[in-house]
Parts: structure tokens; sequence; C-alpha cells
């Protein structure tokens, strides 16, 4: 099967750069896939579950918190507010993160636009993480 580049990097590093042959993303408006000459595309990504499968067929599955995709020319680059491989996934502390993400939201916001945004978001981010780290 044909592959394209693909590197995935956070503000910390870059996590993954090799030649794939496919990618499941979590779109804002919906998840897309991208295969080898893929037309040229910019889109904003939802925390959650990205899907890869490497050039020897292996999926990969990693958790990203958001960001960006860009692909153009066969080549395409991911950059993630957060993004960790499912098998790195403390799976304790993403369940750990979910539960106080749900009592901040539970809990008396004072009605706190910008409060309640963060901890919505923090939920957001926290059940995606939990949903990637049961996949593995």
């Amino acid at each position: 099967m044909a592959t394209y580049s693909l590197s995935i990097v956070t503000p910390e590093r870059e996590i993954f750069s090799a030649p794939v042959e496919s990618a499941q993303l979590p779109g804002m408006e919906g998840s897309f896939g991208v295969l080898a000459y893929h037309a040229p595309l910019v889109a904003a990504l939802n925390p959650g579950l990205v899907r890869i499968t490497d050039a020897e067929g292996r999926e990969l599955r990693l958790f990203v918190g958001g960001g960006f995709f860009q692909v153009s020319n066969n080549q395409a680059q991911l950059l993630a507010d957060s993004a960790e491989f499912a098998s790195e996934i403390n799976a304790e502390r993403a369940n750990a993160a979910l539960d106080r993400a749900q009592s901040r939201l539970a809990g008396k916001m004072d009605g706190e636009v910008l409060q309640r945004e963060r901890a919505e978001s923090a939920l957001a981010r926290a059940r995606a993480r939990t949903r990637v780290a049961a996949t593995r």
C-alpha cells in the first residue's frame, strides 16, 4: 500500500515521525481518515483517539488533547496540544483526572463562564484519555 510521511509534534517534543499507510483523526466536525496522496487539508482536532497504520501494517493508537492537522504533497503534520501513545497512559491517573473534572463541573461554578469552559475542556480531555487507555 502507498505511504506518506507523518510527524506528530507537541510543544515538548516530536513523538512520531515515519511513513504511514493511513491515519484516523478526531476532527472538530467529525472523525476523518487520510491515505497517501490526500488532497491538501488543514483541520482542527478535538481531544481523542488517533489511529495510525504504519508502513508495516501495524496499528498505533494515541491520545491527542486537540490541535491541528495538515497534509499537502504527501506529507502530513499533526500539531498537538498534548499527545501520548495508548501504552503510555496510566489508566489509574486518567480515571482520577476524569473524576476530578466531573466533580468540578458538578460543583458550584458561581456563574463564571471561563471557569466553566476550562472545566468542560478538562472533562473532554479526561474522557478521551480514558477511552484511549481502554483501547490498549
